[in-house]
C-alpha cells in the first residue's frame, strides 16, 4: 500500500525525491501521512483538491479488497 501511495504521488510531482509517505498503525486503521515539497503541493491536491479525492478513493478501493481500512493525510 505503502508502495502505490509512493508511485503515484512521485509520478504527480516535479521532485519526487521529496515525497514522503508515514505509515501509521492505529487500533482499526492505518493512515497514510504523504509529504511533498512545498512546490509540488498543489499537484498532488489538485484543482479544489480533485486530484487528492481520487487518490484516496484508489488507495480505499485497494484497501477494502484486501480487508483493511485506511485513510490518507496530504501533510504540509
Amino acid at each position: 500500500m505503502k508502495e502505490l501511495l509512493l508511485y503515484i504521488a512521485r509520478n504527480l510531482v516535479d521532485n519526487p525525491d521529496d515525497v514522503i509517505v508515514d505509515e501509521i498503525e492505529k487500533a482499526d486503521e492505518t493512515v497514510y501521512e504523504l509529504r511533498v515539497a512545498p512546490g509540488d503541493m498543489g499537484k498532488v491536491i489538485g484543482r479544489q483538491g480533485k486530484i487528492a479525492k481520487e487518490i484516496r478513493v484508489l488507495m480505499r478501493s485497494v484497501a477494502q479488497k484486501q480487508g483493511k481500512r485506511i485513510s490518507v493525510d496530504i501533510v504540509d
